[in-house]
């Protein structure tokens, strides 16, 4: 009877070491998906900020065309010139229009 008692040992040091060897073979994998420096979820966030960067080149791009445009714009188009003439510096053109300027007084109580 003593036999089976050391069988039953045996076999279960075997499943023993076969679960540790499952363990260590789980652990290699592990390590070879998700370890090291750039490991899989460290990529995935990388190509989500290089997105987000591109995205904001992007829009940077496309606010430095509209600025070259507008500056050529001034440069070269009457049209434009007159309007900020109008706008930002309060002009008129022709004989039909006038301008009444209202300054303030200096205050005098001082």
């Amino acid at each position: 009877m003593a036999e089976p008692k050391v069988l039953a040992a045996l076999r279960g040091r075997r499943v023993g070491r076969r679960l540790i060897g499952v363990a260590v073979i789980l652990g290699i994998a592990w390590f070879a998906v998700q370890g090291g420096e750039y490991g899989t979820f460290d990529l995935l966030s990388q190509r989500r900020g290089r997105a987000a960067l591109q995205h904001d080149v992007d829009t940077l791009q496309k606010t430095v065309d509209s600025l070259v445009a507008f500056r050529t714009a001034i440069a070269r188009d009457p049209a434009v010139q007159e309007r900020i003439a109008r706008e930002e510096f309060g002009m008129v053109r022709g004989d039909k229009e006038l301008l009444y300027r209202f300054l303030d007084r200096p205050d005098s109580t001082r």
